[in-house]
């Protein structure tokens, strides 16, 4: 698989997720299984739509059992886990359909609040969906009607883990299986503000005043599906709000209205401009305070700041009967903070969501700026 990002001038070589090699090796195996002979190619698709061709390794053959791996590559940027093999064991089981198990260096989830539920290995939704698609194509391939366990391991994934944040979010014991399209884009913070400006760009000379911006697939997914938005006008800014507003106030864009995860957008409410986990995390500090200001006894504002997502602060603000007040507070400091980065040049909005309970919250001027960007208005 040779993919490209191109930037200013730049090739930069994409690379595919853990959860491409996961699925990569579990559809080998099952080839292997269920075929009886050893194949040396194996070709997946992915949800971005990019399909790959990858050569399993470390086969091990048996009677009971296939096991193989696909070694990861991160492309130009490599991350902690370019190179590590993850690997796929393919056994067969009783029932039907497809069961999914995490070995060794696949972490597992111990509290509440994350995308797999306590218990289970952390393989995430989409490389769930991932393994579960290609081996059932295995299957009918096969006209096998049985049921097939699948294993996923990173053995190096043990180690690695103890560099990341998983400890903290509560996985333990290797790393989690991740990817929401499948393939790896190259993480350069360089690379990707230039893209920005790229993308900003292109809008600006084919004369767009109204600017729409996402932070990543999440926001283009919710925008799309879910309030159903005319995406013509949008750009992804992956972390980089400082230099978002800046760019644009710059490029002479009249509104800009930004709709994110509140993982993300709650941030911006501390004034924090590049939302990256390795520069700052105020998610549940804000939150808290903010609840205990507006009546939250000492040990509910504990609750909150110890939550691990911001959906599970939502959850318990609803409870507590907080959620509109504390919110209000959160959306009127992120138009502050936007406003005082844009020196008031140009008109901006910002807009909350969450996967689990929807639009949480919006800017004093979110409403005006969405109704420009209704489908065929």
């Amino acid at each position: 698989m040779e993919e490209f990002q191109f930037s200013q001038g730049k090739n930069l070589r994409c690379g595919y997720t853990t959860g491409s090699c996961a699925t990569a090796a579990a559809k080998a195996a099952a080839t292997m299984l269920l075929g009886g002979t050893r194949v040396d190619c194996v070709h997946i698709d992915t949800p971005k739509g990019i399909g790959l061709n990858l050569e399993p390794l470390e086969v091990e053959m048996c009677t009971d059992y296939v096991s193989c791996a696909i070694r990861k590559d991160s492309g130009d940027d490599p991350d902690d886990t370019h190179g590590i093999l993850v690997y796929a064991r393919v056994e067969k089981a009783a029932g039907e359909g497809v069961e999914i198990c995490g070995g060794v260096g696949v972490g597992v989830v111990t509290k509440p609040g994350l995308a797999c539920p306590v218990g289970s290995p952390a393989i995430n939704p989409t490389p769930r969906k991932m393994i579960i698609s290609e081996v059932t194509k295995v299957m009918q391939e096969y006209n096998y009607k049985a049921g097939l366990r699948v294993t996923i391991s990173m053995p190096e994934g043990v180690e690695i883990a103890k560099k990341t944040f998983n400890p903290r979010l509560g996985i333990l014991g290797g790393l989690s299986v991740l990817g929401t399209s499948g393939i790896v884009e190259p993480m350069s913070e360089k690379a990707l503000v230039e893209t920005m400006y790229v993308e900003m760009n292109a809008q600006k000379a084919k004369g767009t005043k109204d600017l729409l911006v996402f932070f990543g697939n999440y926001g283009e997914d919710f925008t799309r599906d879910i309030m159903q938005l005319d995406l013509d006008k949008a750009v992804t800014c992956s972390n980089f709000v400082g230099e978002l507003l800046d760019y644009a106030v710059f490029c002479g864009f009249e509104t800009l209205l930004l709709i994110g995860h509140s993982g993300k957008l709650v941030k911006l409410s501390q004034g924090v401009m590049n939302t990256h986990s390795k520069y700052a995390d105020c998610r549940t500090e804000l939150m808290a305070l903010q609840a205990m200001f507006h009546g939250a006894s000492p040990d509910v504002g504990k609750e909150i700041y110890k939550c691990l997502t911001t959906d599970e602060v939502t959850k318990v603000l609803k409870r507590e009967g907080l959620f509109e007040v504390v919110i209000q507070e959160v959306v009127d400091r992120i138009d502050y903070y936007m406003q005082h980065r844009v020196h008031g040049k140009i008109k901006t909005g910002a807009l909350m969501f969450s996967n689990v309970y929807g639009i949480l919250g919006q800017t004093k001027e979110a409403e005006s700026l969405v109704k420009l960007h209704i489908k065929g208005e």
